[in-house]
């Protein structure tokens, strides 16, 4: 019920004018904003969806980024390892030249120069350090180098030539998160890289009669295995080959003592974790020393890397031993051939799943980019059309005002 009064009109003309000014605000708002949703009381169900919307699109995109950031670490990575192969078929036909037979000492010596230039470009490249700075083939260990040179004296040679290569990273693996709840693993590590020929570990203590005295948990290959006290070496050797390493435990009938040997081309890495089993049946040394370089002094040990290879190589070579180089050193080269293209062709596969990936969130990212749109944008057709009913309604408005209020200062002289 309206009271009528001198002021009716006047005031219901103001309350209106005023409502109107503040739907033209809130419409002004939204087409500046391309966003029809300013509070969450305009549309409460449609801003929970848009919240998660929005959440969803912003780790789509990470997602994105992480998988292409891994398509750029395997290029680079890839590029390394094509470079070692190309230098490892340099070598080969190096070894088959040296292995006929028909040059003389002198012509080895100088084959066994290039031999050794070849082994500093390998090793040079096995050492890369990717865009960001990190070392491209130790594992989780990025800031150092990946191996480690040592220099000695070798027969034949007038000067320090690299004697050994060590690996200097670890075994880690880093999961990078690719889409909800989807990960996957990059492994760099370089002694499975360039890694030439199955490794055999022979211990020569006899554990017939050894029992584990307390419970135990060791790791190989970064794979953790427990024993339980009263375990024997059967039992040991039959829970390693049970837990899906590739590395196969056997006791040696001879000797009573246990040999490992991996079923691929890598380095061992073993480490007590907790108590002391594998310290206990002689493989390796006390915590204090860290794998791979932890074995026992009396742990027989078979199977080298690339550069031992290429090492052996050079060494037959200044040696004049045409026989080791035809039969032994040749065999170690093209397994560690076979094994670097393997290793290639599992970095391609890793490329090739990583860029699948950043297509589907580019997809992801289109899709969702739409849902964000539907719930929250703002229909500027309509929305033009809107505000200009409303600029005419004011004008009527405003008229319709200035009729009603039609007197002036005029009409109150006399």
């Amino acid at each position: 019920m309206h009271r009528i009064s001198s002021q009716m009109n006047n005031t219901d003309t103001q309350y209106f004018l005023r409502k109107q000014e503040v739907r033209q605000n809130a419409l002004n708002a939204q087409i500046g904003s391309q966003s029809r949703i300013g509070n969450l009381r305009d549309d409460p169900i449609a801003a929970g969806h848009l919240v998660r919307y929005k959440s969803y699109l912003g780790r789509v995109n990470q997602f994105e980024k992480n998988a292409q950031r891994l398509c750029d670490e395997f290029q680079v990575r890839e590029g390394y390892m094509n470079q070692n192969l190309q230098i490892m078929q340099r070598v080969r036909e190096l070894a088959v030249t040296g292995a006929t037979g028909t040059y003389t000492p002198d012509d080895l010596k100088n084959m066994a120069a290039e031999v050794n230039e070849l082994l500093k470009e390998m090793v040079q490249n096995a050492n890369a350090v990717g865009p960001d700075g990190n070392s491209l083939f130790a594992g989780t260990r990025t800031k150092g180098i990946a191996f480690d040179v040592i220099l000695g004296n070798i027969p034949g040679s007038s000067e320090a030539l690299i004697e050994n290569v060590r690996y200097n990273g670890n075994i880690g693996t880093n999961k990078i998160e690719v889409d909800e709840t989807a990960f996957l693993t990059v492994d760099t590590s370089g002694n499975k890289t360039f890694w030439a020929e199955p490794q055999r570990l022979m211990g020569q203590r006899n554990l017939s009669s050894w029992t584990a005295s307390s419970d135990s948990v060791f790791s190989i290959d970064g794979s953790d295995i427990k024993i339980k006290a009263g375990d024997n070496i059967h039992a040991l050797a039959a829970k390693i080959n049970a837990s899906g390493v590739p590395v196969k435990a056997e006791i040696d009938q001879i000797t009573g003592g246990l040999n490992l040997t991996t079923t691929d081309s890598h380095q061992i890495w073993l480490e007590d974790k907790e108590g002391a089993v594998l310290n206990e049946i002689g493989f390796i040394k006390d915590r204090s020393q860290l794998p791979p370089y932890n074995l026992e002094t009396n742990v027989s040990v078979s199977g080298g890397s690339l550069f031992d290879s290429v090492i052996a190589l050079r060494d037959a070579m200044l040696k004049g031993d045409t026989e080791a180089i035809g039969s032994r050193v040749l065999g170690s080269i093209d397994q560690g051939m076979g094994n670097l293209e393997t290793r290639i062709a599992k970095n391609g596969s890793d490329y090739e799943r990583a860029m699948n990936n950043v297509e589907r969130s580019k997809t992801n990212d289109l899709n969702v980019t739409r849902l964000v749109s539907r719930e929250g944008d703002i229909d500027m057709t309509e929305a033009i059309t809107d505000m200009k009913m409303l600029e005419y309604v004011n004008q009527a408005t405003l008229s319709n005002a200035g009729k009603m209020y039609s007197s002036t200062l005029l009409d109150y002289m006399r």
